[in-house]
């Protein structure tokens, strides 16, 4: 266990909240790295624990982005996420990624990448970047600033800005980094990940700052934001709708004589994406006779799949996580994507697919009820069973009439350029 051996040094240079959590993670860090709930906590520490200790513990995801000041220097745009492996770059972290490159190359600033839970993975972000269209100025910088490790530190000075990509993220920056110097990208109601608890509570607050930037992914968010009273939104935030270059996204001709393939977005354990209703669907379209199986190819792309079989002898296969450019060619042999979400983000899915020509099914919720502005080929229906059902009949209809559907991909209201999409963005270094 390491100790601070000179306390007043570290004082001096640190401030005294630093020293006070510095001297937790002493006092507790062994316990939290290997921790799965309070009891043990309480097992290794060896005594009733405080309840600052219980809370930490409990929300170690929150812990202070650790920093140490030195010398201003040139500017730099940090985002801090998660993770950007493989399996982490598609939809919103891959946005954040291109909006960070973006802001750096508009600054001639450095772009420097911050990952808090795994190690980052260089290829995977190259490979965005490129697949985009995106030339670094100045070539990125890559950090790892583990959560449980209380000894690794990220460097800042005055010429750094930050862009975070959750409400976790973005509350440990601000334990940290002053509030004038963050923008918060906001892809999702991330109250509506929760029951209403402890981490809604938590997240809420994050969500109602008025001390920080937001931008808002689309312009369906951010109306649903501020309608559910979140009023700084409306005095803080700016929108955009997402790009999808034709470069990555685009149609391509099938191969005559093969099935129609259908894509199901199957994540079991995000609730949100409504695993048990796709399923419930999917089988009662192929008993009815909405899917034929001979003329339909099924295929779940997600994580955690597991192994089952759908009525009349359809057994589905199961896609785990893709490379960037393998689910860009994945897309481009999908008719027709069954893609539950409720929330009221459209998610990326839809947009993905319909980009590349495929057909869309999607559900309503809240004020999403219709996203022909995107595109007419997603059919949006509500999420009873038999309405599902209507709008999948409707969808597979679509994926016949040829002509149709080409001219609905034609006519798209999908942007092309994520330069276009940023363009009217505010960041918290455009304050004046």
């Amino acid at each position: 266990m390491h100790s601070i051996k000179n306390i007043p040094a570290y004082y001096r240079d640190y401030g005294l909240i630093a020293l006070v959590r510095h001297a937790f993670r002493v006092a507790f860090g062994a316990a939290q790295q290997k921790a799965e709930g309070l009891a043990r906590v309480v097992a290794e520490v060896g005594a009733a624990p405080t309840a600052d200790a219980i809370v930490e513990a409990r929300f170690g995801q929150l812990r202070a982005l650790q920093v140490v000041r030195v010398p201003a220097g040139p500017p730099r745009v940090n985002m801090i996420t998660d993770s950007v492996n493989a399996g982490s770059l598609f939809g919103g972290v891959g946005t954040a990624l291109i909006l960070a490159a973006q802001r750096a190359n508009a600054l001639n600033a450095q772009l420097r990448i911050v990952t808090r839970t795994e190690a980052p993975n260089p290829r995977g972000v190259y490979r965005v970047l490129s697949a985009n269209g995106i030339a670094m100025k100045l070539n990125p910088e890559i950090a790892h600033v583990p959560l449980a490790d209380a000894n690794v530190f990220l460097d800042v000075h005055d010429n750094d800005e930050f862009i975070t990509t959750s409400w976790w993220t973005t509350n440990s920056t601000l334990r940290s980094i002053a509030p004038e110097r963050v923008t918060y990208l906001l892809q999702e109601d991330e109250r509506m990940f929760y029951p209403l608890g402890d981490d809604w509570v938590r997240c809420n607050e994050t969500l109602a700052r008025s001390d920080i930037r937001f931008l808002i992914n689309t312009k369906l968010l951010y109306d649903h934001l501020v309608a559910s009273g979140l009023g700084n939104i409306a005095e803080r935030a700016t929108w955009f709708e997402p790009a999808f270059p034709d470069a990555v996204f685009h149609a391509a001709p099938r191969e005559p004589g093969s099935k129609s393939r259908l894509c199901f977005y199957a994540r079991p354990n995000n609730l949100r994406n409504l695993f048990y209703r796709g399923i419930e669907l999917l089988n009662e379209a192929l008993l009815r006779g909405v899917l034929d199986p001979e003329r339909w190819e099924i295929v779940f792309v997600g994580k955690d799949v597991p192994k089952l079989s759908l009525a009349c002898g359809c057994e589905p296969v199961a896609l785990g996580t893709m490379e960037w450019d393998e689910y860009a060619n994945f897309l481009r042999s999908v008719d027709l994507g069954v893609y539950l979400m409720s929330t009221p983000h459209p998610s990326y899915p839809p947009l993905d697919l319909a980009a590349s020509g495929g057909v869309v099914l999607t559900n309503r919720f809240g004020s999403k009820t219709d996203l022909s502005n995107y595109s007419e080929n997603i059919v949006v229906a509500p999420l009873e069973l038999e309405q599902l059902l209507a709008g999948l009949q409707q969808a597979v209809e679509l994926t016949r009439n040829k002509e149709l559907r080409e001219r609905n991909y034609a006519s798209s209201g999908l942007g092309r350029s994520w330069a276009s999409a940023f363009a009217h963005c505010r960041f918290a270094g455009d304050e004046g």
